[in-house]
């Protein structure tokens, strides 16, 4: 307790195994790396696209990059749908 009667804050305390910290940690760390390579496809989507356009760039790695990303998306979406259930 601190002089003004407030109990004296420790913190998220220890992220030890089975805690709620550690648990809202690791769906922390993984919103984190999807959000990441989402971001990256996207920019290798548009970057290509726009290669693919000037005529430096073949198509097909344009439609990879569009592929992927709607894949990544779509597992992104599903996953985050079944979390909240």
């Amino acid at each position: 307790m601190t002089s003004r009667g407030t109990p004296l804050d420790r913190g998220l305390g220890d992220l030890e195994p089975g805690t709620v910290q550690r648990a809202q940690l690791r769906a922390r760390i993984t919103d984190i790396a999807w959000t990441a390579g989402c971001a990256v496809l996207a920019l290798w989507a548009v970057w290509s696209a726009v290669g693919a356009v000037r005529g430096t760039t073949a198509w097909v790695y344009s439609a990879v990059a569009w592929v992927l990303l709607a894949g990544a998306l779509t597992v992104r979406v599903s996953g985050r749908r079944r979390a909240r259930r």
